[in-house]
């Protein structure tokens, strides 16, 4: 028996469900989750549907059969196979906490994911990195060489067909081409007071502030610095009696978290990007224990 996903975005119509539903049912396919919203606002409809073949349907005969069905309501659509994991790409300069946490989840099996690279401007983190037995890239980033060191960025990219790049707190900004050619599939973590608390140790800034709240945010890369499509965001409380320092390891802390669920709403193919906003769906059955570990 094979377990697929099928992800399904396109405009508004009447008997997109029944469809589907028609189309796997004669296929052999039985649904165990489905995911629907219907977006007023701008007409679209956007799903994820968990399903297994008992008759052991091929990916490639599910997608061959469903072309015209997707030709008809103009859908933006595909078959996974979530045994087939993701290859990633991890990026980080100087803040460790992310890339290590990362590394860990993935090393006890919470991150289901490939990690075919790692990718920082500094050495800091190489031994880490080659004894988990990942390549290791240093690619030094100045002002005079910023578009050489893209361009070996997006090298190891394409040697690896990478499917998703994380940004685990790399402090370098990125092109807009290359934000543009990657739509979708570069992830980034940033502190949640952006705009509020810009430059250089904004925990610091939130400290004097006296803030209450301090959290994170997971968002898709674009040529907006740090303004792409939120995928996820946590918060954590603080109150007068706790350090600067308290609130940078607070920060750290939730920084990991949020990133790790992010990837893992990415990898599940739970995400659809909706102009400046995605789509979220929550975490199936079948996928809820592997995700929740994470």
């Amino acid at each position: 028996m094979n377990d697929y996903i099928l992800t399904v975005h396109c405009p508004t119509r009447r008997g997109i469900v029944a469809e589907i539903s028609t189309y796997l049912a004669e296929k052999g396919c039985n649904i165990r989750d489905l995911h629907q919203f219907d977006d007023t606002e701008t007409g679209h409809f956007f799903s994820r549907i968990s399903f297994d073949s008992e008759t052991g349907t091929t990916i490639d005969a599910l997608r061959e059969g469903f072309g015209p069905i997707a030709e008809t309501f103009g859908m933006t659509w595909d078959f996974h196979d979530p045994a087939k994991k993701m290859k990633v790409v991890l990026m980080v300069s100087r803040f460790g906490h992310c890339l290590n946490d990362l590394l860990y989840r993935w090393r006890i099996g919470a991150l289901p994911v490939e990690i075919v690279a790692v990718i920082s401007n500094h050495l800091d983190y190489q031994k880490v990195v080659v004894n988990h037995d990942i390549p290791f890239h240093h690619i030094k980033v100045t002002k005079e060489n910023k578009a050489e060191a893209e361009a070996r960025l997006l090298g190891v990219v394409e040697d690896t067909d990478a499917d998703l790049v994380v940004l685990a707190r790399y402090m370098q900004i990125l092109s807009d081409s290359l934000c543009q050619k990657m739509s979708g599939r570069i992830i980034n973590i940033h502190h949640s007071f952006l705009p509020s608390f810009k430059g250089a140790n904004p925990y610091k800034q939130a400290f004097e502030r006296g803030v209450k709240l301090i959290g994170a945010t997971s968002h898709y890369v674009t040529a907006d610095l740090d303004e792409g499509p939120i995928i996820e965001q946590d918060t954590v409380r603080v109150t007068h009696a706790q350090s600067a320092d308290d609130y940078v390891s607070l920060g750290r802390d939730v920084e990991s978290q949020v990133l790790a669920r992010a990837i893992h709403a990415h990898i599940h193919h739970r995400v659809f990007l909706n102009g400046t906003k995605t789509i979220v769906f929550p975490a199936s059955p079948g996928s809820y224990a592997s995700e929740r570990m994470g």
